[in-house]
């Protein structure tokens, strides 16, 4: 055990980047569905589409989630 994504069972994790543009993509995949909410805190966060995981409007099952950087 390393404390990572990968150590739970049924949990895949894949990346994509190109160092030239300074850009990528993480994608974390469930092999079964899974129950999704987020916590979003501090000042400025970077987010969109967030609403749809607020706390109080749990997902009941989503397949995997994406994680990409930009500028705001």
């Amino acid at each position: 055990m390393k404390n990572l994504l990968t150590d739970i069972a049924g949990v895949r994790v894949g990346h994509a980047d190109d160092a030239a543009l300074a850009s990528g993509v993480t994608a974390v995949i469930f092999d079964k569905p899974a129950v999704a909410a987020i916590d979003i805190r501090g000042g400025g966060p970077g987010i969109r589409e967030g609403a749809v995981l607020d706390l109080e409007n749990t997902v009941e099952q989503i397949h995997g989630i994406a994680l990409a950087g930009g500028s705001a």
